[in-house]
C-alpha cells in the first residue's frame, strides 16, 4: 500500500445490527451499595444503553448524589478497623469466593458487557475471567511475604518492617474495562485491608454493579462487616467530592489525562496519596528485520480490538521506510478482513465505541487530522447509522483508519533554538516532528498514525516524540537492538514482537512520563501504594 492510496473496506463485511441478538429482556435494576444495603440513588435517572442499538436499555436507576458519597465514606470508615484486623488469609477467601461467583457467570456477564460497553462477546467473556483471575492472585497473597527483618547494631534487638492499610480508600474507574480495571484495584485494596468507596465510569453501571455483587456476596457469606465495599454511580463530579472528603486516606484512578490531574491536585492539597493511570499515545515500530507476518498480526491486535479504546492501544506505528509499503500492504490486506458490527455476534471482530458521541468526537479529530495533513491510507467499512425504534440513530461506530502523517523538512514544525541543534548534532532531528492531532493526542477510537522512519535510531526517536510513556511495542528479529530498546524507550510497558496492549497481574502495569502518577499497579508493586510501612525496633 504507497502511500496516499485509500483501500476501502468490503461492504460484505460489515456485520448487520439485527444479525444476533442478546437476550435482552427488561433493563436490569440498577443500585447503589452502601453500608452492606443495595438502595436507590436520589439523583437523576441513568440509563446504561446498548451503543449497538440504542433503542436496547440494558439497565436503568437513580444516580448517586454528594450525600450518598458521604454516607458510602461514613460506612468504609466504620468498616475499617475490624476489616484491617481481619486475618489477611480469611480477607483473600472473599476474593476467591467473588472469583468462583464471576466463573460461574461468564457466560452471561460477558454478554452483558457486550450490549453495554460495545466490546466483542468474546473480549467481553475474556475480561470477566481476567477479572476473575485477578481476584484469585490477590487471594493468595497471604501466602506472600508480609514484610522485612533487618538486623540490629544494638544487641538483643531486631528490626521488622511491617505493612498497614491506608484505611479508606476512594477508586474511581473508567468505562472501557468495566470490570477489569476495578477489580485490579479493588483487589489489592480489600485484601491488604482497606475498605473501599467506588465511583465507576456512569456509562457502564451494570458491570459495576455484578463485580460489586460478587464482593458483597462473599462478604455477607464470611460474616464480615458490612461497609468493607460500597459502590455510587453516578456523574464525574461525585470523584471530585470523593477526593475531598475528609475520611479519604488514599485515592487511586485511572481515565483521562485532565480529570486524573484535577484529582491529583486535590489530593496533594489534602496531603492524600494518589495513584494515576492517565494517557498514552502508544507506538509500535517495525523495523528492517522483523517477522512482517506476525508484525501485522500484532499491530491490527494493539490498534483495533476492544475498538481502539485502550489506554494501551497502539495508536502510533513507525515503519522503517525500507519496508512500510510491504507491511502496510499486509496490514490492510489483514483489515479487509476484519468484520465490524453488532459486538454480540461471535463472527464480529469489532463493535462500536461506548456512545455516539464518543464515535463523533473521533470522527472530528480524524478530520481535523486530515485538514492538517494527514492522509487516509486505509479506510474500513461500519455501519453509518445505529438500529433504533424511532430510524436511524447517530452512529456510535467508526471504520478501521490508518492515517499516514507525512515527515517535514528540519526546521518546519517545533521550533527549536540554535542550542537545542548544537546539543543534538549527529540526532534525528526531533524538533520537526509534525504537530498532527493524530500523533500527539490520545483519540481512544480505532484510528492508527503512521510515519515513516530512515533507521533504527530515528525510528526510536519518532517513538519517544510524546508526553505519554505507557507502552510501545518493537519488532525486531536483533536481540542487541532490543535490548537498546529497553534503555532507550522511556515507557512502563515494552513490548517486544507483541501487541502493545496486555497486562498480567503478577507484574507491575503503569506508565512513565505523563502517563503515570505514583505508584505502579498490579503485582508485588499494588502494595505500595494500598499500604504503608511501620519499622519496629522489637527488643525483648
Amino acid at each position: 500500500m504507497s502511500a496516499g492510496t485509500v483501500t476501502e473496506h468490503d461492504d460484505a463485511l460489515v456485520a448487520p445490527l439485527g444479525g444476533v441478538t442478546s437476550a435482552a429482556g427488561a433493563p436490569v435494576p440498577l443500585r447503589l451499595l452502601i453500608g452492606g444495603e443495595w438502595l436507590m440513588g436520589d439523583g437523576a435517572p441513568l440509563a446504561s444503553r446498548n451503543p449497538a442499538r440504542p433503542d436496547e436499555v440494558v439497565a436503568e436507576g437513580t444516580q448517586a448524589v454528594v450525600a450518598d458519597v458521604d454516607r458510602a465514606m461514613r460506612a468504609a470508615r466504620a468498616a475499617a478497623r475490624e476489616w484491617a484486623r481481619t486475618p489477611i488469609h480469611e480477607r483473600g477467601a472473599v476474593l476467591a469466593r467473588a472469583a468462583a461467583a464471576l466463573e460461574a457467570r461468564a457466560g452471561q456477564l460477558g454478554l452483558e458487557l457486550a450490549r453495554e460497553e460495545g466490546k466483542t462477546l468474546a473480549e467481553g467473556t475474556g475480561e470477566v475471567m481476567r477479572a476473575a483471575q485477578i481476584l484469585r492472585y490477590y487471594a493468595a497473597e497471604g501466602d506472600r511475604s508480609a514484610g522485612e527483618h533487618f538486623a540490629s547494631p544494638r544487641r538483643g534487638e531486631r528490626i521488622l518492617v511491617t505493612r498497614k492499610p491506608l484505611g479508606v480508600v476512594g477508586i474511581v474507574t473508567p468505562f472501557n474495562f468495566p470490570i477489569a480495571i476495578p477489580a485490579w484495584k479493588i483487589a489489592p485494596a480489600l485484601v491488604y485491608g482497606n475498605a473501599v468507596v467506588w465511583k465507576p465510569a456512569s456509562t457502564v453501571p451494570l458491570l459495576a454493579m455484578r463485580l460489586a455483587e460478587a464482593l458483597a456476596d462473599a462478604l455477607a457469606e464470611a460474616g464480615l462487616p458490612a461497609g468493607v465495599l460500597n459502590l455510587i454511580i453516578g456523574p464525574g463530579a461525585l470523584g471530585t467530592e470523593l477526593v475531598r472528603h475528609p475520611d479519604l486516606d488514599g485515592l487511586s484512578f485511572t481515565g483521562s489525562t485532565g480529570v486524573g490531574r484535577m484529582l491529583a491536585g486535590e489530593a496533594a492539597l489534602r496531603g492524600v496519596p494518589f495513584q494515576g493511570e492517565m494517557g498514552g499515545k502508544n507506538a509500535a515500530i517495525v523495523l528492517a528485520d522483523a517477522d512482517l507476518d506476525l508484525a501485522a498480526e500484532q499491530v491490527l491486535f494493539g490498534a483495533f480490538r476492544s475498538t481502539g479504546q485502550k489506554c494501551t492501544a497502539t495508536s502510533r506505528l513507525i515503519v522503517v521506510e525500507e519496508i512500510a509499503d510491504a507491511f502496510l500492504a499486509k496490514l490492510a490486506a489483514r483489515l479487509d478482513a476484519w468484520r465490524v458490527g453488532n459486538p454480540s455476534d461471535p463472527a464480529v471482530h469489532m463493535g462500536p465505541l461506548v456512545t455516539a458521541a464518543a464515535a463523533a468526537g473521533v470522527r472530528d479529530a480524524v478530520a481535523t487530522a486530515e485538514r492538517e495533513g494527514a492522509r487516509v491510507a486505509y479506510r474500513g467499512r461500519a455501519p453509518e447509522a445505529a438500529m433504533h425504534a424511532g430510524g436511524a440513530a447517530p452512529s456510535a461506530f467508526v471504520p478501521a483508519t490508518i492515517l499516514e502523517i507525512p515527515g517535514e523538512a528540519a526546521g518546519v514544525g517545533h521550533a527549536a533554538s540554535s542550542a537545542d541543534s548544537a546539543d543534538s548534532a549527529g540526532a534525528p532531528d526531533t524538533a520537526a516532528a509534525p504537530a498532527n492531532i493524530a500523533w500527539r493526542e490520545e483519540l481512544f477510537g480505532p484510528v492508527l498514525a503512521v510515519r515513516r522512519a530512515a533507521s533504527t535510531e530515528e525510528a526510536f526517536a519518532l517513538a519517544e516524540d510524546s508526553e505519554f510513556g505507557l507502552t510501545a511495542a518493537l519488532f525486531t528479529r536483533d536481540i542487541a537492538t532490543a535490548l537498546d530498546a529497553v534503555d532507550t524507550l522511556d515507557v512502563g510497558i515494552l513490548h517486544v514482537n507483541s501487541e502493545s496492549a496486555g497486562a498480567d497481574p503478577h507484574v507491575p502495569f503503569g506508565g512513565a512520563k505523563k502517563s503515570g502518577y505514583g505508584p505502579k499497579e498490579q503485582g508485588g508493586a499494588a502494595k505500595e501504594f494500598f499500604t504503608h510501612t511501620t519499622t519496629v525496633y522489637l527488643r525483648g
